[in-house]
């Protein structure tokens, strides 16, 4: 099954690249981040205080103007400690593909990241945050930094995040990903 939709997936995305125009994949990069979000408690804008709703339950918030992050709180983390530009962050993960759920018109499609197994290509991730140069930080997309500007380390969350914000290596793809609890951790010297 799992081997059906990554190569379901592959053959998505070789066709995307063939047949389909830049604006013909972002319309169904929107399509699927939509039909997501339609299943989801969505709060158009981050509260004016900053005090976001926490838990499983919480709405996704819009996190910037183009809707291309969306960010649920399950855990505000310590919000004494927050992160400071120049700092090395520590990230555990799981992402899977928004396309390949709309696709198949289900949430459970196999998923890549380090938060199940660190003995993977992934390993240990970290980015600078605040920086938007280095490789080893943008290979991530600067969606996955947002949450920092809000919350305090150790804090999870939930992101939709859409190509643009996303991946480097899946930004031409147009693959928008859902970042299923997302850990930040401070780097221990």
């Amino acid at each position: 099954m799992l081997t059906a939709i990554f190569s379901a997936v592959a053959l998505l995305a070789s066709s995307c690249k063939e047949g389909k125009s830049y604006s013909d994949m972002l319309r169904d990069e929107k399509a699927a981040v939509n039909w997501y979000l339609c299943q989801q408690r969505v709060e158009e804008k981050v509260p004016a205080d900053s005090v976001f709703e926490v838990g499983e339950n919480a709405p996704f918030y819009r996190m910037n103007s183009d809707g291309s992050v969306y960010m649920r709180v399950l855990n505000q983390g310590d919000m004494n400690n927050r992160a400071k530009k120049g700092e090395t962050v520590y990230f555990r993960f799981m992402a899977y593909s928004v396309t390949a759920m709309y696709q198949y018109d289900t949430i459970d499609v196999p998923g890549t990241g380090n938060s199940e197994n660190m003995n993977n290509s992934f390993g240990n991730t970290s980015f600078v945050y605040g920086n938007t140069i280095l490789p080893s930080t943008t290979q991530y997309g600067t969606g996955i930094q947002l949450p920092l500007n809000y919350l305090g380390y150790g804090c999870e969350v939930d992101l939709v995040v859409k190509s643009t914000e996303g991946f480097t290596s899946n930004t031409s793809e147009c693959i928008p990903y859902l970042f299923k609890n997302l850990k930040y951790f401070k780097a221990e010297y």
